[in-house]
């Protein structure tokens, strides 16, 4: 593949931090929000990554009020942020031994559904500011990701991206964006279409060298 730089997205691509956000949601609903009387399960925050702020309300909180659902997640999220900043989360096997190969010879970026502070949470627990050029989210722009892709292209004067993600969301916003898709299949989601395949993080290095 004739490739000038690599686009990622962030859960169940680069890492997996479901439990620590499992345990963040299940926190803030025990202690400021008793009346809601609801406890999240792991299934539920799995099924939820990779969506917008929005539909992770309607997911998780369907029979709340919409402005008290948004309440609750901004609690959530920075919470999140908070924690996971001096925590940490799972990476995959062996991303930040395949991050510096990678760094030699393309750019690197990051660009997810998430809120302000989670991509930087991630950099900075697991020190990995050092390889990736530029990211954006959701919150910062309003934008759906094919827009949040096109803005990591346009100011990065891009010219042969690729994106490499786990869900059909993540699909769908490369086509947006006329772009080619690895399907992360380790991942949260399920992708009938995609092309290309990588199983580990690992094999992306070799999918893209062929």
């Amino acid at each position: 593949m004739r490739i000038d730089s690599i686009i990622f997205d962030l859960d169940g691509t680069l890492w997996d931090a479901t439990y620590s956000i499992l345990d963040v949601w299940n926190n803030v609903l025990k202690n400021n929000y008793q009346e809601i009387n609801k406890v999240i399960t792991i299934e539920e925050i799995q099924s939820i990554m990779g969506l917008t702020s929005e539909e992770i309300v309607e997911r998780l909180l369907p029979n709340i009020d919409k402005k008290l659902g948004l309440k609750i997640f901004d609690e959530c999220a920075a919470a999140e942020c908070d924690y996971l900043r001096v925590n940490g989360g799972n990476l995959y096997d062996n991303v930040e031994e395949v991050l510096i190969e990678l760094n030699k010879k393309y750019k690197l970026f990051i660009v997810s559904n998430c809120q302000n502070g989670y991509v930087e949470a991630f950099l900075e627990a697991h020190n990995l500011e050092k390889y990736f050029i530029d990211f954006e989210n959701y919150e910062r722009t309003g934008l759906p990701k094919g827009e949040n892709i096109k803005l990591v292209i346009e100011r990065n004067n891009l010219k042969n991206p690729i994106y490499v993600g786990d869900t059909e969301g993540d699909y769908n916003a490369t086509k947006l964006c006329n772009i080619p898709f690895v399907y992360a299949r380790y991942g949260f989601g399920n992708v009938e279409d995609s092309q290309l395949i990588i199983d580990r993080f690992e094999e992306l290095k070799s999918l893209i060298e062929k």
